[in-house]
């Protein structure tokens, strides 16, 4: 069985990288200031959202990436047992953390939605609906309509891959990290498509897709971290013994 080597950078963390923070300071000013109102309210009519059913994003954008991303889920298991491609650059232990990091990511997401007491967009009174837009971190607040739509659950089947990222960014050949480089970007664009089609649907505004890729990348990250570290301990240990 392939063993994994330590990283040289075993603390690498995205928080290294600047981006992080800029992209963070731009999600919290973004919820801060209410962006997201008037985002949805240059999109929606007191009759609600005129692309809510619009074939592409409704079929093609919602429907049809959802099972591919289901399908995608599916392979990655299979790559656990059965690596191929570039994947053979990483060991059993190193897949296994990233397939739990993706996994943990989807129950996380889908945890919160069901507490989650926020209604969608075209659910507002202002497109016509019963719902009042509160703070979705006002928990147990009830805002007069279903709830159950924060954070972006559509977004998180492409945002909870970020983990397999991770693991590529962490890995000591340049081609493993050059390949995690590549599968952290093409994440975060198709996740940034799918945010895109569910807010022009009326279905999320910015914001959850924004949140739902920080919580992804926070519960991806810390399982990598978790079992990188655990690695390096029993490294030195065997080491001294």
């Amino acid at each position: 069985m392939k063993t994994s080597p330590v990283s040289a950078h075993p603390w690498y963390a995205p928080s290294q990288h600047p981006l992080f923070w800029w992209a963070l300071t731009l999600t919290v000013a973004w919820d801060a200031l209410g962006l997201d109102r008037w985002v949805m309210a240059t999109i929606g009519t007191a009759q609600g959202f005129p692309l809510r059913n619009n074939p592409f994003l409704a079929e093609v954008l919602h429907t049809q990436l959802k099972n591919a991303m289901l399908l995608l889920y599916g392979l990655a298991w299979l790559m656990v047992f059965w690596p191929l491609g570039s994947v053979r650059e990483f060991s059993r232990r190193q897949r296994w953390s990233a397939i739990v990091g993706v996994t943990l990511s989807l129950v996380v997401i889908s945890s919160l939605k069901r507490f989650s007491a926020t209604s969608c967009p075209w659910e507002w009174q202002e497109f016509g609906g019963l719902a009042q837009p509160l703070s979705y971190w006002a928990w147990g607040v009830l805002d007069g309509g279903s709830g159950n739509c924060f954070p972006g659950g559509h977004v998180s089947g492409a945002l909870a891959f970020l983990s397999l990222a991770w693991v590529g960014l962490i890995a000591v050949s340049d081609a493993a990290q050059r390949w995690g480089h590549r599968l952290l970007w093409t994440i975060l664009g198709l996740g940034a498509l799918m945010g895109l089609a569910q807010t022009l649907r009326g279905a999320h505004p910015p914001s959850h897709t924004l949140w739902t890729a920080w919580i992804c990348a926070a519960v991806g990250w810390a399982c990598v971290w978790a079992s990188q570290r655990w690695f390096v301990r029993r490294t030195v240990v065997a080491a001294r013994a």
